[in-house]
């Protein structure tokens, strides 16, 4: 489980609605507010970003589509709210808000070209061919820059969600681990419930609200607007419908973590059979269509970035050998898709030898990876490469080739997979990547078995969607250097 994506809602009557409700937290009314103010101004930027392209300037003719333009920041916002696009859990975190708005754009789009086609309305096409685009992609632009607004404040302890833990205590202390490890979930554990609990103990520095039946008082004692009831035997079907009965009566939002750790997104659905809603886990896709669009994905921007990048790269290379005897590259031998041999290429970041020293050395991080945050051996050029992972920019190379992808698990080396047990052994039923999860989650920081998780997490629910988001958190990672010796 990673945060909040893997906790299932399950909506306690109406849910949060337009109206005033009093258990609404104010952040949420002011941040929802604020989506609409950047829905608006996305839309009236777009519109008449639209409206000077196609048109220039005032005429008799384009009068209507001046009104047009006008209006069209009201039924975009209208268009995104039938997308429910506004709805407080969707708000901050997570794909869905911006999968709705981009679906209420093509709604919208569709919509206009069959509406003017049975109408008969003689539409400039170039101006819809330029608006409604151009309105979600800034629409999309002011949502990310109001998200990290919020992730900013959520680091520093505001706008979170106050959660009452349900379930046994091992449970319940990796969850508050985990929600303070990514603040920008903005759940906030602030008191836990337990099979047999007894209140005024203490779960850590979460205070014990009782047992399983006191849920609903200790809501109601610690304001809080979320129930997670994680995987917990006496917490069955039966009494988790009426714990939702309970919880509808205040609106509070009720969330259901699954037994089954690390799988969420499109491999899990939930479908009646007999009367049961039962969570159906389908095997992850390592290979087929899926795969294989993958694949010309990665060597086609592969080759891209290559050529565009050239210039950087030959400026690298020369800077390498200016600074230190010696090649520019550095050639090492890791394991690949299903344990297969192939030769990495990096820029070359320590001194000649530096192989031959690493058995004085004495590893900084915990299990099989050797790294050392102040590695005497590294260059203070190969320093400067490697906060910026500059040095990795000629593994586009392995990209193109085939070895490994764009994104996926850490490319190990021989020793290390020699030490694997079974478990770990799985991040080599895909190929590995020039960036990954541990990549955007903290890099050299990470302990080992969070790096293992996060590579497993990415084989048990890659998609070119979640490729597509590791590389843009790519960007800001690389740019902040964080974590990266």
């Amino acid at each position: 489980m990673r945060g909040s994506e893997l906790l299932t809602v399950v909506r306690a009557g109406q849910g949060v609605t337009w109206g005033a409700d009093p258990r609404t937290p104010s952040w949420v009314r002011s941040y929802r507010l604020k989506a609409v103010l950047a829905d608006l101004c996305g839309a009236w930027l777009g519109a008449g970003a639209a409206f000077a392209v196609r048109f220039g300037g005032l005429t008799p003719y384009v009068l209507p589509y001046l009104l047009v333009s006008l209006a069209l920041p009201l039924v975009w916002c209208g268009a995104v709210a039938i997308s429910r696009a506004y709805e407080p859990r969707m708000l901050g975190v997570g794909t869905e808000e911006f999968r709705r708005i981009v679906q209420a754009g093509v709604t919208l789009t569709a919509g206009t070209a069959i509406g003017s086609y049975v109408t008969k309305t003689d539409v400039a096409r170039g101006y819809v061919v330029l608006a409604l685009p151009l309105v979600t992609v800034l629409t999309l632009v002011f949502r990310h820059v109001l998200r990290r607004s919020l992730h900013r404040r959520r680091a520093a302890g505001a706008c979170m969600r106050k959660v009452v833990a349900v379930g046994h205590a091992a449970s319940i202390a990796e969850l508050v681990r985990l929600f303070r490890n990514e603040r920008h979930h903005g759940m906030d554990v602030v008191a836990a419930c337990l099979p047999g609990g007894h209140a005024g103990e203490r779960l850590g520095e979460v205070p014990v609200a009782g047992d399983l039946g006191d849920v609903p008082l200790a809501v109601e004692h610690h304001d809080a607007d979320t129930v997670a009831v994680l995987a917990c035997p006496e917490m069955d079907g039966q009494a988790l419908r009426r714990l939702a009965w309970q919880l509808e009566r205040t609106r509070t939002e009720l969330v259901v973590a699954p037994a089954l750790m690390d799988v969420a997104g499109p491999r899990t659905t939930i479908r009646p059979v007999a009367g049961m809603p039962l969570l159906h886990v389908e095997h992850p896709e390592l290979s087929g269509a899926r795969q294989l669009v993958k694949n010309v994905f990665d060597r086609l921007v592969a080759a891209a970035l290559l050529v565009l990048l050239s210039p950087l790269l030959v400026g690298l290379a020369v800077a390498v050998r200016a600074t230190s005897p010696g090649s520019a590259f550095f050639r090492q031998t890791r394991v690949g898709r299903d344990g297969r041999l192939f030769t990495i290429v990096k820029f070359r970041t320590m001194r000649r030898g530096s192989e031959e020293q690493k058995v004085t050395l004495v590893s900084d991080r915990d299990g099989l990876l050797f790294k050392l945050r102040n590695d005497p051996r590294v260059t203070p050029l190969g320093a400067l490469m490697r906060r910026h992972s500059l040095d990795e920019l000629p593994q586009l190379i392995n990209v193109v080739r085939g070895d490994m992808s764009l994104v996926g698990p850490r490319p190990p080396l021989p020793e290390e997979v020699a030490r694997y047990g079974d478990d770990v052994r799985r991040r080599l039923l895909v190929r590995p990547g020039l960036t990954g999860l541990w990549q955007v989650s903290g890099r050299s920081d990470l302990s080992w078995e969070e790096s293992v998780r996060l590579d497993l997490r990415y084989v048990e629910n890659w998609s070119l969607t979640l490729d597509l988001q590791i590389l843009w958190k790519t960007w800001s990672a690389v740019a902040r250097g964080q974590g990266a010796y």
